[in-house]
């Protein structure tokens, strides 16, 4: 399965007004593993950048005069995303401002909803917390997932972090506890005591000193991952 997290900057709110994108950032992730297979890209807008998006993402025009228009490369976007799904937070924003570009190109060029399927991790987030914060800073920090590194917004780094947290709201653990062990053993611990077992007709056996030698060693080994003195 192909997954394509996107994310864009803009030079303002809305493209009905005449704003443009000015960043595209996507990453791939491919059977739940992210790749190095990035697409990542600055686009020149032949329009000002509201002031109030230069504070968001602190794109400047002047960064952006020598940076290729979308025009040039609407046809390698496309093919990169073509017939993957996208994963999108907050997607509205996102592919009306996609779908604008496209159309700005001509009856030729399809529309995003043509050639991928959409997911918004915005409203799948609102599912699973209502009444709670959800931007992607708040989930960051409910996922416990480091952007300390986002001191501005980047549609590139917003990207690789919205798979991350994609990633763990679906289910992806990052780390494992040993936490089930501890309760697994708890419940064996339980288990044995309350089997009673009659000492008659039971079998003696003597241990030889390399024998025990060997158990002392397997149950050091028990203890270091249960966490818990085993003899």
């Amino acid at each position: 399965m192909r997954q394509v997290v996107l994310d864009t900057e803009t030079t303002g709110l809305e493209p009905s007004a005449g704003h443009r994108i000015i960043e595209i950032g996507c990453v791939e992730i491919i059977n739940r593993r992210i790749t190095q297979n990035h697409w990542h890209h600055y686009l020149q807008p032949d329009r000002e950048i509201d002031e109030g998006a230069f504070a968001v993402h602190g794109i400047s025009n002047d960064f952006l005069q020598d940076k290729p228009r979308f025009a040039e490369l609407a046809d390698d976007f496309l093919d990169y995303i073509r017939g993957a799904e996208l994963i999108i937070h907050n997607a509205p924003f996102d592919v009306g401002f996609l779908n604008h570009e496209l159309a700005l190109l001509g009856d030729d060029k399809p529309q995003i909803g043509d050639i991928c399927n959409v997911l918004d991790t915005l409203v799948m987030a609102r599912q699973k917390h209502p009444g709670q914060k959800n931007n992607l800073d708040a989930l960051c920090k409910r996922y416990e997932i480091d952007n300390s590194a986002r001191t501005l917004h980047g549609a590139l780094l917003d990207s690789e972090i919205l798979a991350d947290v994609y990633l763990i709201m679906t289910g992806g653990q990052t780390s494992l506890s040993l936490d089930s062990e501890d309760n697994a053993i708890d419940s064996a611990d339980d288990l044995a005591h309350a089997v009673e077992i009659s000492s008659e007709g039971l079998g003696v056996w003597s241990v030889s000193e390399e024998g025990l030698l060997r158990h002392r060693q397997f149950l050091e080994l028990i203890e270091k991952k249960a966490g818990k003195i085993c003899w």
